[in-house]
């Protein structure tokens, strides 16, 4: 069974974190990979431009494992009654179902992190901030979906919280090429570099080689 975001559970330390270079001391957070969120079904448009990712959030994950990069499973993990429900959103994703569950594709290892989130972002009423600080990370690196929501909302309360942030375009998705693309391009290039970048999964495994 993987694990919940506990320290102890995950066993990783300042050791592990060392082997990262001076540079950088990233960890990986993939945002969203649910079951729920990329059912198959004609009317979810999640479910080919997540899939069309998969590959490459592998490789990601591959690679991070390899360098000893903490990785975290941002999932949401809703109420039946929660607020956001009042909008035009479906319920899902509810705390408990398999809905809720990362896809098997993607296999949590039990040294990864499993965080519940009840929002979009991954800081947002969680203990990722203490947890990161903790591993003495200074980068997250931002993957999964939407790239639009939960994946920009994560990016932008990291920031808030001093924290460099890189997100991988060839690792998110939305609910259109054209929507992540427009999205991500609005940051490319913005004043906020270098502590916010976009970048492929090449040209960051380039960066921590």
């Amino acid at each position: 069974m993987v694990s919940s975001l506990s320290l102890k559970e995950t066993g990783k330390d300042d050791e592990i974190i060392s082997r990262v270079g001076d540079l950088m001391r990233p960890a990986i957070i993939v945002v969203d990979m649910l079951k729920d969120n990329l059912r198959e079904s004609p009317r979810n448009p999640y479910h080919q431009e997540g899939g069309e990712i998969l590959p490459n959030l592998q490789r990601l994950l591959n690679e991070g494992r390899k360098r000893g990069f903490p990785i975290v499973f941002a999932c949401d993990s809703f109420l039946e009654g929660d607020f956001i429900f009042r909008s035009r959103m479906k319920v899902h994703s509810l705390r408990g179902t398999r809905g809720a569950e990362v896809i098997d594709d993607l296999e949590p290892k039990s040294t990864d992190m499993i965080l519940p989130k009840r929002r979009f972002s991954a800081f947002f009423k969680t203990d990722l901030d203490q947890t990161l600080r903790t591993l003495a990370v200074d980068t997250i690196v931002l993957a999964g979906m939407t790239t639009e929501v939960c994946v920009l909302m994560t990016a932008f309360e990291g920031l808030c919280q001093d924290f460099s942030v890189i997100i991988l375009e060839n690792c998110t998705a939305s609910r259109s090429k054209e929507l992540r693309k427009g999205c991500l391009d609005l940051y490319r290039g913005n004043v906020l570099e270098p502590l916010l970048r976009i970048m492929s999964l090449e040209e960051f495994l380039k960066e921590v080689s």
